[in-house]
């Protein structure tokens, strides 16, 4: 079965504020009026290393197409030892409710705000692949399942049976369930949705599923046991998130927007603008080249571009 998971899976300063980087990424709710959170972190390459992106990506709770956007031109398999890349632990908190879990599919991010609590907690995330995306929706779970199995659907046994791979009718709970350990049903359509772990090394932060939202085992350990049935839950897709801080700084996030097509780059696809990122842009206040830079780069990071 590892061969099948296989084949279907294709030394630190610190300045953020976080509370462990070998648990879930935490950060108190910002104030009212500001959605800036944490604060990046710059690791140096020691070196002795033979870490790859994916290593440092999960020590740090961050998923590895963010640290591929943060750091463009990194060796992903092999960092050049005695360079220093960014870890991207701070954020714009999404522009919706603050309840429950938000996804945003193009970040590649959960929020899990807890109930009666000032903190959110933010977990990388892998979604499904071009073309079997993962839908937009607000819902609710409706169930928690500790050591699922896995029963694959006829058009995902279809998929792997044109590659060769014959998936059993159903696959057993156990260490080589693709599913992980918990996994979490979302109350929309049929059920079929879900959030869910994994037993594979790699895909946290990329389009590896066949529509559901995977997290670390760690990661969906921690979260299976906060959330509560019922929870609400939203899916959006922002790949441009603007924020005017109670202060008057003003922060542009761009990430690359997910693809539609085989072959699209999304370093040059448009990204639409809805009104509110519109009329930030166009602010007397907003430094209108600077924005333009950041809509060009897509580094996934929250920069100033307000006029000095």
């Amino acid at each position: 079965m590892r061969r099948i998971l296989s084949f279907i899976l294709v030394s630190v300063m610190s300045i953020g504020t976080i509370f462990n980087t070998a648990q879930a990424t935490e950060y108190p709710l910002p104030p009212e009026g500001s959605r800036l959170i944490g604060e990046n972190i710059i690791y140096k390459i020691p070196d002795d290393s033979t870490m790859d992106l994916e290593t440092i990506a999960a020590k740090y709770k961050v998923g590895f197409y963010a640290m591929l956007q943060a750091n463009p031109g990194i060796d992903a398999w092999l960092p050049k030892p005695g360079s220093e890349i960014i870890i991207p632990h701070q954020m714009l908190l999404p522009d919706t409710k603050r309840e429950g879990i938000v996804v945003n599919l193009t970040e590649m991010r959960l929020f899990y705000f807890p109930k009666g609590q000032n903190k959110v907690i933010v977990y990388p995330i892998g979604i499904g692949l071009q073309g079997i995306d993962t839908p937009l929706m607000t819902t609710s779970i409706s169930q928690k399942i500790p050591n699922p199995t896995w029963t694959p659907t006829p058009s995902i046994r279809k998929r792997y049976a044109a590659q060769g791979v014959t998936l059993p009718a159903v696959w057993p709970a156990g260490p080589d369930n693709p599913m992980g350990e918990f996994a979490l049903r979302l109350a929309y359509g049929s059920g079929t949705y879900l959030i869910h772990g994994t037993n594979a090394d790699f895909g946290i932060g990329l389009r590896v599923s066949s529509g559901c939202i995977r997290l670390r085992p760690d990661d969906i350990k921690a979260l299976f046991g906060k959330v509560a049935k019922g929870e609400r839950v939203q899916i959006i897709s922002e790949a441009i998130k603007v924020s005017v801080e109670p202060d008057g700084r003003r922060y542009v996030e761009v990430h690359e927007p997910l693809s539609k097509r085989e072959g699209e780059d999304t370093k040059t696809l448009p990204i639409p603008l809805n009104q509110s990122v519109k009329a930030f842009s166009t602010h007397p206040n907003t430094d209108t080249a600077l924005f333009e830079e950041q809509y060009k780069r897509r580094s996934g990071l929250p920069t100033q571009v307000g006029r000095l």
